[in-house]
Order: structure tokens, then C-alpha cells, then sequence
């Protein structure tokens, strides 16, 4: 286990991740409540919760894109064991939830708003309420969600926020850039919720070539969990999505006087996939009106880093963790 000095802080490690994960992990999962709940347009959403009497603080779980609550269950296990209740939920279009696109490998949205509502219609059907502490903990554009969320819902009652590589633009070539959202938008006006041109359907790529993780274990885990549950499976965006996507990451830079609480932003300093310097502009433009917003580059890293090898994971936690008990 790595353990922080002076508290009680530990994490799952990777020479044991395969003895802990298929064992005390196992078991937490198994205690798991989950359920589904239909949205407003009958999207049926899949959530999932790990409760005890005695914790005093939540912390909402929110995932990227192609994910489900079930990648989470390491993640869930190292907080759940700080006295933490864990939530968690999965995106319209992937994971437990209706998948939305014909081709149900095709991750799609309508309008990101939906995602919005969702996350509403969702959290309130937990009953936060007697919890001490509330936080959120998202990753990519789970962060974006999140953060849109924050921004939009000031009666939100969370105390913290911590974002892992959130999404607040996409790596694409600087000259790219501005006109991004545009291309996206014209793309969907020519093919309609169909895959963008340049993706596929889900691909598993070889641990070697992968963008995500330099954990071994960690990627063979999460690749063999979508393999026996294959319904979790999401490849490529809808061109939809991408336009969709870029329009809200733009409103999470626009809109950073909305975030009035403490906020953490975990960076992947390796990150292929987000744009680390949207990352810096967010955080540079967020602290001007909010002097609780904090930026930590976990160096080297690439983009899933908690899910990346231990070096870089137990920094992100630590940075996680020390953030959400400081008083």
C-alpha cells in the first residue's frame, strides 16, 4: 500500500493490484445498490452508490467519455476506505445507460445539455443531504459536465471540486483550433449522427501504442472488463458530439465566474488526448475571480491518470486527497 505520512491515507498498488482488485475490491463491489432511472426523454440512465452508516462525507464519481461506473471500482475502493460514500452514474450513449447512436459502438449526444439534466435528475435522486462534506471528483469530459454543471446550477450544494484531465478543448493542431467547432458543426450537417469519418468502432489498442495509460495491469484490467461486459464498449464520437463537445468546453473557459467553489485541476502533463493548455487558460482566467483554484501537473502522466502506473497515480491521489480534507 502507499501511504501519505501522518495520516491514514493508503492506495491500491500494482505489484497487488491483481490480488486486491478480484478480492477486497470484489467484495466492495458486490455491496454496490445500483438502479436505473428514465430521463425526460427516456433515456434510461444507470447509477450505482456504496454506502456505510458510518461515513460523514460524499464524493460524487463523475466519468469520461467511453467509460462506465464499472471502470471505477479500484478508484472507488481507495476513497471509499477514507470514510468517503461513493456515487457514480453513467453518461447517456455509454456504459449502462441507452446507447443512442444505431451503431451502439458510436458515442453520441443530442444537445451536452442533456447531460447536464442528467446528472441533475440523477443527483437528485440520491439523498445528499446529511452528508458533512460533498465533492465531485470527474475525469475528462466528465470534467467538462461537471464543470458546466457547477456553472449553470448555483444552488448546487457541493463543496469541492476536483478535475482529472478535464476536457476544455481537444488536442488538435493550433491552427485547427478556431475553426474546430465550425468544421464540427458543418460535419454534422452533412452526415447526421454518424461516426466522424476519421474514427471507428471500439478498438482495443495494444498496450504498447495506447494514449491513455502507462499502467500495464491497470489498461489490460479495464480492456478485459469490456471485454467480458462487451455492452460497455464505445469507439469513436458522432460528428454530433465533436461539435457539441467543443461548444461546451468553450462555455467552461467563458463561464469561469460561475465556479465559486475550491477547485483542483489534476493535469496529465503526457496528455494526448485534452488540450493541456485550455487546462492553463481555465485555471489562469478561473483565479481571478476564485482564489481557491489550484492547478497540480502530475509530469509525464498521460491522459487516464488515475488509472495510470503508480508514480503518477499516487501523486494525482495524494494531490485529490489532501485537497478535499483540508479545511
Amino acid at each position: 500500500m502507499h501511504t501519505i505520512n501522518a495520516t491514514d491515507i493508503s492506495y491500491t498498488q500494482e505489484p497487488e493490484f491483481e490480488q486486491v482488485i478480484n478480492t477486497h475490491i470484489a467484495q466492495l463491489w458486490e455491496n454496490r445498490q445500483e438502479g436505473k432511472l428514465k430521463a425526460k426523454d427516456g433515456t434510461q440512465l444507470y447509477w450505482c452508490k456504496l454506502t456505510h452508516e458510518n461515513h460523514q462525507k460524499a464524493l460524487i464519481v463523475v466519468n469520461g467519455r467511453i467509460e462506465s461506473a464499472w471502470k471505477y471500482q479500484e478508484l472507488f475502493y481507495d476513497f471509499f476506505k477514507q470514510g468517503y460514500d461513493i456515487y457514480s452514474f453513467d453518461h447517456r450513449g455509454q456504459g449502462l445507460s441507452s446507447h443512442l447512436a444505431p451503431n451502439p459502438e458510436m458515442g453520441h449526444v443530442h444537445e451536452f445539455d442533456d447531460y447536464l439534466d442528467d446528472m441533475d435528475l440523477v443527483l437528485k435522486s440520491f439523498d445528499l443531504s446529511r452528508y458533512q462534506q460533498r465533492h465531485v471528483l470527474a475525469h475528462s469530459m466528465g470534467g467538462n459536465i461537471a464543470t458546466r454543471y457547477i456553472q449553470t446550477r448555483p444552488a448546487h450544494n457541493f463543496d469541492k471540486i476536483a478535475l482529472s484531465a478535464p476536457m476544455y478543448g481537444v488536442n488538435v493542431p493550433w491552427y485547427l483550433k478556431p475553426i474546430a467547432p465550425f468544421v464540427a458543426q458543418i460535419m454534422t450537417a452533412i452526415y447526421g449522427a454518424n461516426l466522424c469519418p476519421w474514427v471507428s468502432s471500439y478498438v482495443a489498442k495494444p498496450f504498447e501504442i495506447n494514449p491513455l495509460s502507462s499502467s500495464e495491469v491497470r489498461y489490460h484490467w479495464f480492456r478485459d472488463l469490456y471485454e467480458r461486459m462487451p455492452e460497455l464498449k464505445i469507439g469513436g464520437p458522432s460528428t454530433r458530439w465533436v461539435w457539441q463537445g467543443l461548444m461546451a468546453a468553450k462555455q467552461c473557459i467563458q463561464q469561469t465566474r460561475q465556479v465559486k467553489i475550491p477547485l483542483l485541476l489534476v493535469q496529465a502533463g503526457a496528455d494526448q488526448i485534452v488540450s493541456n493548455q485550455d487546462q492553463q487558460r481555465f485555471v489562469s482566467k478561473l483565479s481571478r475571480t476564485n482564489q481557491h483554484a489550484k492547478m497540480v501537473t502530475v509530469e509525464g502522466a498521460k491522459h487516464e491518470v488515475l488509472f495510470e502506473k503508480d508514480a503518477y497515480r499516487n501523486q494525482a491521489l495524494d494531490a485529490v486527497s489532501h485537497f478535499f480534507s483540508k479545511q
